[in-house]
């Protein structure tokens, strides 16, 4: 397994202890601080592909899966490059297993949001499905309103499973699939609630249909006991995430997997009016700075050492 720190912000450097261990397992540091400004939150394609071209100079070295921890949730469009190069490397179809507690599947043009990647995932010839799993947020309330890309879960090649979440009020029709069914104007999802999570643990495995997988988590899936990011959080504990990648890991062959979701202080590069664009959008989405800082690390940090344990398990 190739163990890779991409320092987009300074959130990994907040945490030595987890830094020291990550470098005892043979870790390589990637320092990305300037691209990350550049691209915190949403990018363009240019400045997408120097981050792109800089990952793929260090993970192309080696034929070995990469695990990559990358700071805070708002990096998360960062994972379809990281995708790509994984699936450039291993040639074979695969499944995006994708823990969250947004969706990350609005329409975004000229280049990718933290909230929009998945499009670009699925644009990818070997993907051959998204799996999203645990969210809770109100992404989901009116999701047409908030630039949805729906018609991903009626061609089957997104499948998306709540922890808990009421129907969501929509429009247009989009049938019914393996994660939800459409009743007049909603949409009622099979949630890990409603399920039981020790019975969701057999349905997530019967809907990967391929070899190869992919898993992309953001800590932002955590109860605020597990995880504090820079969004507001899901329902999902952690003991629970990671028995779920556990059992991924024994059924099938993970090709790379990434983490983001650890809280940093906002730091923007670009023009007045992108910085401006960008501050204007946290204002609105994003909760307040958390008021303890330095449990904040501890818990971040804590949450980090249980995910390298067991993803290095599962990858190996």
């Amino acid at each position: 397994m190739q163990l890779l720190l991409l320092h987009l912000d300074d959130a990994l450097e907040l945490q030595p202890d987890f830094i020291r261990a990550c470098l005892n397992a043979g870790a390589y540091e990637l320092q990305a601080e300037n691209e990350g400004r550049a691209i915190r939150l949403w990018g363009k394609n240019p400045d997408l592909h120097a981050v792109r071209t800089k990952l793929a100079r260090r993970m192309l070295r080696r034929k070995d899966a990469h695990l990559c921890f990358m700071g805070s949730g708002d990096f998360h469009h960062v994972t379809a490059l990281l995708l790509d190069v994984a699936l450039e490397k291993d040639g074979k179809p695969a499944t995006v297993i994708h823990f969250d507690n947004h969706p990350d599947w609005v329409h975004f043009k000229d280049g990718i949001h933290c909230g929009s990647w998945v499009n670009r995932a699925l644009e990818h010839s070997q993907v051959r499905k998204v799996i999203t799993v645990g969210v809770c947020s109100d992404d989901l309330k009116k999701p047409e309103r908030k630039g949805a890309n729906l018609s991903l879960l009626k061609k089957g090649k997104l499948e998306l499973y709540p922890y808990d979440h009421p129907p969501s009020r929509v429009k247009k029709e989009y049938g019914s699939g393996s994660s939800y069914q459409q009743d007049s104007g909603s949409l009622s999802w099979n949630t890990i609630a409603a399920i039981g999570e020790q019975n969701f643990v057999d349905r997530l495995l019967s809907r990967i249909e391929t070899e190869a997988v992919y898993l992309t988590i953001d800590k932002d899936v955590l109860a605020h006991t597990d995880a504090v990011t820079n969004w507001d959080q899901g329902s999902m504990r952690l003991p629970y995430l990671l028995n779920l990648i556990s059992e991924i890991g024994c059924r099938h062959r993970i090709v790379g997997a990434d983490v983001t979701g650890d809280y940093s202080f906002p730091a923007y590069g670009g023009g007045l009016w992108t910085m401006l664009m960008k501050h204007g959008e946290i204002l609105l989405d994003q909760p307040r700075r958390p008021s303890d800082a330095r449990l904040a690390t501890n818990i971040n940090s804590a949450g980090n050492h249980a995910l390298l344990e067991i993803l290095s398990q599962a990858m190996s």
